[in-house]
């Protein structure tokens, strides 16, 4: 597995603990790594630390910027209020989002294939196709908001 798939995962684990228990993002990474310390004998959850970077970046960039990206999320499902989604899905949502718009050294459309794969791994049988068509949805939105700021 890639750097940052593993980082995306990560990602995804950490912002679902988020979501669940109210804490902000610095609580998370020392409660999430201790945990990870903890059970260092357990190699799946061992966290290495080339990994950590990116996916602290991916949770406070989405932290960050929570309101806006919700807010293309929601005009982009039709039919679907957030609260209505499920929380990996609108998780994996948010990190997609967060890519397409703020790291301009990812193509969008690694980010959509990375969030599908996510969706896949992570989420129900129709997670793929739902999170594929609200990313492609969003698309022309996120590559004319990175040419504005390109």
């Amino acid at each position: 597995m890639g750097q940052r798939r593993q980082s995306r995962e990560i990602a995804l684990q950490m912002l679902y603990q988020m979501e669940m228990t109210g804490l902000p993002p610095s609580e998370v990474f020392e409660l999430f790594y201790q945990l990870a310390s903890d059970n260092h004998n357990d190699e799946e959850r061992e966290i290495p630390l080339q990994v950590r970077p990116f996916a602290e970046r991916l949770i406070t960039g989405v932290y960050a910027h929570r309101d806006q990206v919700d807010k293309m999320i929601v005009e982009a499902s039709e039919n679907w209020r957030l609260e209505r989604m499920s929380i990996i899905d609108r998780n994996i949502l948010r990190i997609a989002v967060f890519e397409m718009l703020y790291c301009l050294e990812i193509p969008p459309k690694v980010s959509i294939n990375e969030a599908i794969d996510l969706g896949k791994t992570f989420g129900n049988p129709d997670s793929g196709a739902f999170i594929n068509g609200i990313l492609d949805h969003l698309l022309p939105e996120a590559n004319k908001f990175r040419e504005e700021r390109g």
